[in-house]
């Protein structure tokens, strides 16, 4: 332990991909001594992998390892959010969540579809998700930390300097994610989910606007600027009868969309536009331009330019990691040196453990991941109305 560093306590729930990423990113917090008590998993084969994998205890309750933490780190799917995150919260814990926040997830039914369910029904059920979370956390001496590295890639924090310091009005934001679909079966199925291009891959680029027009508003009036309404429209191209499958995408999805387009009206009438998709070949696509009254930032997330690198023959790099998701590494490909680096993971960390420790602002929070939810579901009640205009309801109070 370096001395005057304070130490903090963290736990680990959950015992796949995104424990793994997350106990990797500990690893490079250098504001405070971190120290990983160990892990907890519903899954005992799991969690004994990673526990012996990592050289962590594996604790038999999530009560024990919530007693013995400081810091929880949620690395669960979505739909166990609520019930684990009011828990913790309970026990006057901080809690670190991964994204999505929560979600509609069905009610238990065995036959449950995402293609015919009500959208204001789960728009409703999402609301009341966040509400009770929003209340445990009220009621604690414990934070909701909302685990969404776009708001901490080095990129966006550099724009948010540009927005503060030059006092900007950001009038239109444009941003994607999107690749060629994910491996996870679970992703394709929206009780496990909780949606699919939108929830999964739209979360990210619209919480980078959200929270740019947040950073604008607390600059210039002390006080963020909120989404209001929201148009969408989202299709199934994969699953269309016509569809020419060449096994280059993912077609595992049963009930949710690969494709949907979003546009956001604020509060003080500008706009953000957002796409997410599983139809791209070649990498993922992960940007955020803005239009602002004084500047123009694109923020490329990836793939960018630090280091590009032409292979003639693929066997060359056979064990050469390059860059997700990417078709081929025969040719040019934009290898990304530091990928967790320029994607945020170490960054949020980082802060999320120097708000604990030394009470530095926390610039990915509840509200935040609250208005991220509300916009989601309000966007999925305007494409089930062929694109019509919903009010974005507030949670916030």
């Amino acid at each position: 332990m370096e001395p005057g560093k304070k130490v903090v306590r963290a736990g680990i729930v959950g015992s796949g991909f995104a424990a793994r990423f997350h106990f990797e990113s500990l690893q490079r917090v250098y504001g405070v001594t971190v120290e990983v008590v160990g892990a907890y998993s519903r899954n005992p084969e799991n969690l004994k992998k990673f526990s012996e994998e990592k050289g962590v205890k594996a604790f038999p309750t999530l009560q024990d390892l919530t007693a013995a933490s400081d810091i929880l780190h949620l690395c669960t799917p979505p739909v166990t959010h609520e019930p684990l995150a009011i828990q913790i919260l309970q026990e006057h814990k901080n809690v670190i969540i991964e994204k999505p926040l929560t979600g509609y997830f069905g009610d238990d039914e065995e036959d449950f579809s995402g293609d015919d369910f009500p959208r204001e029904k789960g728009l409703d059920q999402a609301l009341r998700s966040i509400k009770n979370m929003l209340e445990a956390e009220k009621l604690s001496k414990g934070a909701i930390m909302y685990a969404e590295n776009w708001i901490y890639a080095p990129a966006i924090q550099k724009e948010r300097e540009v927005i503060e310091k030059t006092q900007s009005q950001v009038l239109w934001i444009q941003a994607q994610q999107s690749h060629s679909g994910s491996h996870s079966l679970d992703y394709g199925k929206w009780k496990r989910s909780g949606g699919g291009s939108l929830m999964g891959k739209g979360c990210h680029p619209l919480a980078g606007a959200l929270y740019l027009k947040y950073v604008e508003g607390k600059a210039r009036n002390g006080k963020p600027i909120r989404p209001k309404t929201v148009t969408c429209r989202v299709h199934a191209i994969t699953r269309m009868p016509n569809y020419k499958n060449e096994k280059h995408l993912k077609d595992s999805y049963t009930d949710v969309e690969d494709y949907a387009l979003t546009h956001i009206v604020f509060e003080d009438g500008t706009v953000a536009d957002i796409v997410a998709s599983e139809l791209l070949h070649g990498g993922v696509k992960n940007y955020l331009e803005v239009h602002a009254s004084n500047h123009r930032t694109v923020c490329n997330l990836t793939p960018n330019n630090a280091m590009q690198t032409y292979n003639p023959v693929e066997e060359n790099f056979e064990d050469i990691y390059v860059v997700e998701k990417t078709g081929t590494k025969q040719g040019w490909s934009n290898i990304s040196p530091d990928e967790s680096w320029f994607n945020g993971y170490h960054h949020e960390m980082e802060a999320f453990y120097r708000s604990l420790a030394y009470g530095e602002t926390l610039e990915s929070d509840s509200s935040l991941a609250a208005d991220v939810i509300a916009t989601i579901y309000a966007a999925y009640l305007s494409a089930e109305r062929n694109g019509s205009e919903v009010e974005i309801p507030s949670v916030l109070s």
